[in-house]
C-alpha cells in the first residue's frame, strides 16, 4: 500500500465520542522504510481535549494465548490518560511490530490479523488514587465540653434552681443560646448567680447536658410518656425539656424532644401532646398530632359515626352522646386532653377542621369513608340527629358552631343545644 497509507476500522462509540483503529501495513514513518507496521487509535468525531486511556492487543491466533499487549490502563488517572486535542488526533505506535516477523508469526492467519482495542474515556477527575482510606472517628467535642461541665473548671456563672446549684460557663451558654447571650449582656459583671424558679433541677440538668454535649441526657424518664407510671404527658421529662428549649430558643433541642414525644402519640395522649406542641411552637409535632387526630376521627367503612365537633366541644356535664358503637376515634374524643383543648386552645379549632377536611379528600378517593364534617353537614345519620350550622362574628373572624338534636341521649328531653 505504501508508507503512510492505512486501513481504517469501522467507528465505535466510547464516552460519547467516535473512535476508529488505523492500521498501517507499511508503517507511518518514512524513515523506517516499511520495517514496522504501525497501529493507532484515532478520535473520529468532534471533541476538544478528550482524555482517554488505550489498550491495543494483537491476538495470537494459534491458540497458545501469547498475545502482544500495549496498554495505558496500568497508569494512574491523574497522569496516565492521553489528551486528544481535536478530531483526527491519534494515539498509538509507529513501531508496533516488525513486518518481517509478523508475516511468519502466529498472529497472522489466512492473511488476517486480529487486533482488539479498548478505550477508556475519563469523564471526571480525581484528586488522588483511592487505593487506601483512613477512617476518621466521630467528633468527640461534646465529650470534652461535657467534662468541662462536670469538672466545673473555669465556671463563671451559677444557677440556683429551686435550691440546687449548677455551675456553668457564660461563653458556652451564650454561644448556644441567644436568650442566655442577651441575659448575660444585661447583667452586672459581678452578678454571677441567676435564680431559676420556673424549672425543676432535673430539667435544668438535662438542659445543660444538651448545651454542652449536643445530645439528650441518658435518663429512664425518656422511655416514653405512655408508660403506666407516667401520670400525664406534661409530667414527662421530654415535655418539660421541650418547654425549656422554647424558653431558651434551642431549636435542635426542641426537635429532639418532638421526636421523643412523637413516639408516644396515641388515642389517649394525642390531645395533650397537641396542646403541648401548640404552646411551645413545636410545629413538626403539632402537624403529626393534627393528622393523627384527624385520621382517627373519620367515619369507618362500617358506618360508625364519630361526631367530632359535637363530642369535642360539648359541655362537660351534658352527658354522653347516644352512639352505640365507638371506634378508635371516639376514644380520642373521650380523652381529658380534648377537654383541655376546648377550654384553653380555641385557635386549634380551625386547624383541626382543616386537617379533617384534608383527610376527607384523602380517604374519599376509594369511596369507602367520609369525614365527620361531611357527614354532619348533610344533616343525616343513623341515630336520628338533626344538624344545622350557625355562623357568628368573634373578634373580626367568622366561626362556625352547630346545633345537634339528640333523640334519646344527652339532656333526655331532645331540645337543641349549641355546641361551640
Amino acid at each position: 500500500m505504501g508508507v503512510g497509507k492505512h486501513i481504517a476500522s469501522e467507528s465505535f462509540t466510547v464516552g460519547g465520542y467516535q473512535w476508529a483503529i488505523y492500521f498501517y501495513p507499511d508503517g507511518k514513518n518514512p524513515e523506517d522504510h516499511s520495517t514496522y507496521v504501525s497501529v493507532f487509535v484515532a478520535l473520529a468525531s468532534e471533541g476538544t481535549d478528550v482524555r482517554a486511556l488505550f489498550e491495543l492487543t494483537l491476538l495470537d491466533q494459534s491458540g497458545k494465548g501469547k498475545h502482544k499487549v500495549h496498554s495505558h490502563f496500568d497508569r494512574a488517572l491523574e497522569s496516565g490518560p492521553y489528551t486528544l486535542k481535536y478530531r483526527g488526533s491519534m494515539w498509538g505506535y509507529k513501531r508496533f511490530f516488525r513486518r518481517a516477523m509478523l508475516e511468519t508469526s502466529d498472529f497472522l492467519k489466512d492473511d488476517c490479523l486480529k487486533i482488539n482495542c479498548t478505550v477508556g474515556v475519563v469523564v471526571s477527575e480525581t484528586d488522588c488514587p483511592r487505593l487506601h482510606s483512613i477512617q476518621v472517628p466521630e467528633s468527640d467535642i461534646g465529650s470534652h465540653f461535657g467534662i468541662l461541665l462536670e469538672n466545673e473548671e473555669g465556671s463563671d456563672i451559677t444557677f440556683n434552681v429551686l435550691g440546687e446549684k449548677f455551675h456553668a460557663h457564660k461563653l458556652v451558654l451564650a454561644a448556644r443560646s441567644p436568650v442566655f447571650e442577651a441575659e448575660f449582656s444585661d447583667r452586672m459583671e459581678d452578678d454571677n448567680e441567676i435564680v431559676v424558679t420556673d424549672m425543676e433541677p432535673k430539667v435544668f440538668k438535662a438542659l445543660l447536658h444538651f448545651i454542652y454535649r449536643d445530645s439528650l441526657i441518658d435518663d429512664e424518664e425518656f422511655v416514653g410518656t405512655s408508660s403506666s407510671s407516667m401520670p400525664s404527658v406534661s409530667d414527662a421529662l421530654a415535655a418539660k425539656l421541650l418547654a425549656a428549649a422554647d424558653k431558651y430558643d434551642l431549636p435542635r433541642l426542641r426537635l429532639m424532644c418532638e421526636s421523643v414525644l412523637c413516639k408516644d402519640i396515641s388515642v389517649n395522649s394525642v390531645a395533650n401532646i397537641l396542646a403541648l406542641a401548640d404552646r411551645h411552637y413545636a410545629m413538626d409535632l403539632k402537624s403529626v398530632c393534627l393528622k393523627f387526630a384527624a385520621e382517627n376521627l373519620v367515619v369507618s367503612e362500617k358506618g360508625h359515626i364519630l361526631y367530632f365537633w359535637f363530642r369535642l366541644f360539648m359541655d362537660p356535664g351534658s352527658g354522653q352522646p347516644a352512639v352505640s358503637d365507638y371506634s378508635i376515634g371516639a376514644a380520642v374524643m373521650r380523652s381529658d386532653g380534648f377537654e383541655y383543648l376546648k377550654e384553653n386552645c380555641p385557635s386549634l379549632q380551625s386547624e383541626l377542621l382543616k386537617t379533617v377536611a384534608g383527610c376527607e379528600e384523602e380517604f374519599s378517593g376509594g369511596g369507602k369513608s367520609r369525614s365527620v364534617w361531611a357527614h354532619l353537614s348533610d344533616g343525616g345519620d343513623t341515630i336520628n340527629r338533626s344538624v344545622r350550622q350557625q355562623t357568628w362574628e368573634n373578634g373580626g373572624e367568622q366561626n362556625q358552631g352547630m346545633w345537634v338534636q339528640l333523640d334519646g341521649g344527652g339532656d333526655g328531653e331532645g331540645s337543641p343545644r349549641q355546641e361551640e
